[in-house]
């Protein structure tokens, strides 16, 4: 990087925590910490919501998923925008109607502690864990850009979002999501127009498609009925439906955004447009992906992204055999840009040669094979390094081809986008801790200062704990399947229970109570024997249907028993 990169990174990122600093150190009391003393226009509310989602896993993990497999990751968010126009019209105002600080406080309204307790540390475990995740991205970014300790960026990254989300709160995730939205935006955007430009002259963007399309990329809709696909328009439709009303109607990181919406309507104008704009998003960076992968037949590729596995491999027995497989990709790579070349002045004639296709497809496999050569080599090399390197791919394009100055927005756009997911899970970590735990367990009532400053102190010890995970984790297939994973896994049952809750007044708490317990044992055996012990694109079930088997096995169960064993329990009135 070159000190002009710096200046761009150190700057944005440095403006973001001191205006959020200094914007928002007013908070007097837990209200004002937790909601915002619900002051925030829709806008604000939409642009939260989006911030908080877009975590650097986003901008880090989605282009290198939609390189190696295409864009057929977009299905997972085909079932949002519904979920978005329910939890609008249903969940919303029932929160605001019960004036509930957390989601799970309803529950205890709606059935009793014991429910709410368990909803609560669900979301606790599952967001402590992906909270960390957040931090641990972009600190793998910035480890093998600076040959830094990660342990060391975990701990940086973590300790900046900690200062301006303990100062302020609510207040201060909202208006520096502001600031790292627009930062995104305009990063993502810039650099998508600069793929463009690096490609050869005479190429258009649809004949970029046609490339794609002919190495299988574009394939965006898949109708098949196999369990055994992660990403269909069905998993996505069902699945991704209930993970998105999971997500945005139980989950506190997103509750705590809306929640601080002036008004009901202001909440819910801030919801549907993140629900309006959150397809075309994924849809956009998805096919940033789609076009760095294009770049990349006209350019050399690393037979790994990960910088980390080539030092492994250079200071191994296996060198030499390392580079012998370089020197063939090599060959292939020339080979792959002579064919492209061909196939575009074809397309540019209007003819779609299926020779040349065919030929393009040829090397791909061949290129694919080199890579799955090199994974083993590095594996001999050692054991334990991480061969999966989707989580490099853009990465790797930015350090080597995006101009001085870009590399630094970049970096500020991934950075910035982790920061502002890790602040809204710092803020919704403390805010359940304090109003479902804490406060709930105190004996004597304590003054709003008093519960002002335990939030404060949670929102310091999730922090710790977040970069304590971040210290430990280590990749998956990809970040940003992992994240989903550990949603889907828990999300399903936590919907079950809300669902119960705001649409069944005869099901009461013991029935929905022992049902989730049930359920969450069920979905983690599930889990085990159908995704868990096969190897990756192996697995028996596709993981975004648990959300949609764990919703509905809590409430199937709690009907049944509510009509056989506790049917004589008292009916909840609103």
């Amino acid at each position: 990087m070159q000190l002009f990169d710096w200046i761009i990174l150190i700057v944005t990122l440095l403006f973001i925590v001191s205006y959020g600093v200094w914007k928002t150190n007013d908070s007097k009391n837990v209200q004002d910490y937790i909601l915002g003393n619900n002051e925030t226009p829709w806008h604000v509310v939409g642009l939260s919501v989006m911030a908080t989602q877009a975590s650097a896993i986003t901008f880090l993990s989605t282009p290198g998923q939609a390189y190696h497999d295409g864009m057929g990751f977009v299905q997972f968010y085909f079932g949002l925008p519904i979920a978005m126009v329910i939890v609008s019209l249903t969940f919303i105002p029932i929160y605001h109607k019960y004036k509930v600080y957390t989601a799970y406080e309803y529950l205890g309204k709606r059935f009793d502690t014991r429910t709410r307790s368990l909803a609560a540390f669900l979301f606790l475990f599952q967001r402590g864990l992906g909270t960390g995740l957040t931090i641990y991205a972009p600190a793998i970014i910035l480890s093998g850009l600076l040959g830094w300790n990660i342990n060391y960026l975990n701990i940086i990254i973590g300790l900046l979002v900690i200062i301006y989300t303990v100062t302020g709160g609510t207040k201060a995730v909202n208006v520096t999501q502001k600031q790292q939205m627009f930062v995104i935006l305009l990063g993502m955007l810039i650099t998508f127009f600069w793929i463009l430009y690096y490609l050869p002259n005479d190429m258009s963007f649809s004949n970029a498609m046609h490339i794609a399309g002919a190495n299988d990329k574009m394939n965006i809709v898949n109708f098949s009925l196999d369990l055994e696909e992660k990403y269909t328009f069905w998993s996505g439709i069902t699945g991704g439906f209930f993970l998105a009303l999971a997500y945005f109607g139980t989950d506190q990181s997103q509750v705590g955004r809306y929640l601080s919406g002036k008004t009901v309507k202001e909440s819910q104008m801030g919801l549907l447009m993140n629900g309006l704009l959150k397809v075309p998003m994924q849809f956009f960076i998805l096919l940033t992906g789609v076009l760095v992968f294009v770049f990349f037949q006209f350019n050399s590729v690393p037979l790994n992204f990960n910088p980390n596995n080539k030092i492994i491999v250079e200071n191994s027995p296996f060198k030499k055999e390392y580079h012998a497989l370089e020197k063939k990709l090599e060959l292939v790579s020339e080979d792959k840009k002579v064919i492209n070349l061909l196939y575009i002045d074809q397309l540019n004639q209007d003819y779609d040669n299926p020779i040349l296709r065919k030929e393009m497809i040829a090397l791909s496999d061949k290129e694919k094979d080199l890579r799955d050569r090199a994974k083993e080599i590095i594996t001999k090399a050692d054991s334990h390094s991480e061969t999966n390197d989707k989580d490099y791919v853009f990465f790797h394009f930015i350090l080597n081809y995006l101009p001085k100055g870009l590399i630094g927005l970049l970096l500020a756009v991934i950075i910035s986008a982790a920061m502002s997911s890790t602040a809204s899970g710092l803020n919704a970590l403390a805010s359940t801790t304090t109003i479902d735990i804490y406060k709930r367990n105190l004996k004597d009532e304590k003054s709003d200062k008093h519960y002002l400053n335990a939030s404060k102190l949670f929102t310091l010890f999730w922090g710790i704990v977040a970069i304590l995970f971040a210290c430990i984790g280590t990749l998956f297939e990809n970040l940003i399947q992992l994240v989903n994973i550990i949603g889907s896994i828990f999300y399903g049952t936590v919907l079950g229970i809300f669902l119960v809750g705001i649409y069944s007044k005869r099901i009461q708490s013991d029935a929905i109570f022992y049902s989730a317990v049930f359920s969450q044992i069920t979905i983690f055996i599930i889990y085990y024997f159908t995704i868990y012990i096969y190897p990756s694109g192996e697995e028996k079930l596709g993981y975004l249907w648990l959300n949609f088997i764990g919703a509905t096995l809590t409430i199937v169960l709690a009907w049944l028993l509510e009509r056989l064993v506790f049917k004589n329990q008292k009916v909840f009135v609103s």
